[in-house]
């Protein structure tokens, strides 16, 4: 987009050829299965993200390293086969990039060597229980992936509701923006959370549990804590990238130093 402004403004292109360049530049199609909205971190504060689960690996990787040749970075979430997918990329000339892989949070970021992350606070991520961890871990990636330092803590459920108050301390000195708390069953770590904290709680409802599985999501809407945002039930990358934002816009606001991590 400023390559197109500063043609523009030096008179190589006219502003018609301007227009037509930017509409152009908001995707960008490969072949007919796949149009990537290549511009949307700078657009929403959000990266364009990859969701894998009904990809073939094939497809996956090809749209995977289009990506990630255009915007240095590529995060693939919900991959169904992560072996397979690193068996496929070994098909590309990827010798300047690098993969960061979650296995149990199921992501595949393919990130190019020496691409800077600028650092925009920090965020706390809290799961009730083990059984809730790939929620946590696909909500955690997210956040990083945006630039945001996570400070975690699992299995602090309310069935030992003690184990809670040593993380949640933490994360108060640590003064993280916001926390996203993940829990199946009941649900009702979330509204526990947020009547302990002055920050924001996004409150992420996972499947996990006997019996009807929309409960923990009830449980939450049905929250009379204040405070509390929700998400779908197990989607850990829009916890991830809901913190993120938040991150983002205090950031921006306080106008931090800059700090950036190299990958």
């Amino acid at each position: 987009m400023r390559d197109i402004l500063i043609k523009l403004k030096n008179g190589e292109i006219d502003v018609d050829e301007a227009e037509k360049r930017l509409k152009l530049s908001y995707f960008d199609e490969l072949e007919e299965f796949c149009k990537l909205d290549v511009n949307r971190k700078h657009r929403t504060g959000i990266p364009e993200a990859i969701y894998g689960e009904s990809k073939t690996t094939k497809d996956l990787a090809k749209i995977m390293v289009h990506l990630a040749e255009k915007n240095d970075v590529a995060f693939a979430t919900r991959v169904k086969d992560i072996d397979a997918l690193k068996k496929e990329l070994k098909n590309y000339n990827l010798e300047n990039f690098d993969f960061k892989i979650n296995e149990i949070g199921r992501t595949f970021a393919l990130i190019k060597k020496g691409y800077n992350v600028e650092k925009i606070g920090k965020v706390g991520i809290l799961a009730a229980g083990t059984s809730d961890i790939p929620v946590a871990e696909e909500a955690k990636e997210t956040a990083e992936i945006m630039g945001c330092e996570v400070i975690k803590s699992y299995d602090v459920g309310i069935a030992g509701v003690h184990r809670l108050f040593k993380p949640l301390k933490r994360m108060i000195d640590e003064e993280v923006c916001c926390i996203i708390v993940v829990a199946g069953m009941e649900g009702a770590l979330p509204s526990l959370v947020t009547s302990l904290v002055d920050v924001p709680v996004i409150g992420v409802p996972t499947s996990v549990g006997y019996g009807v599985k929309i409960t923990p999501i009830l449980t939450m809407l049905h929250s009379c804590s204040p405070g509390l945002a929700i998400v779908n039930i197990d989607n850990g990358f829009g916890a991830g990238a809901f913190a993120g934002l938040i991150a983002s816009m205090i950031y921006q606001k306080l106008k931090l130093p800059s700090e950036t991590v190299i990958y």
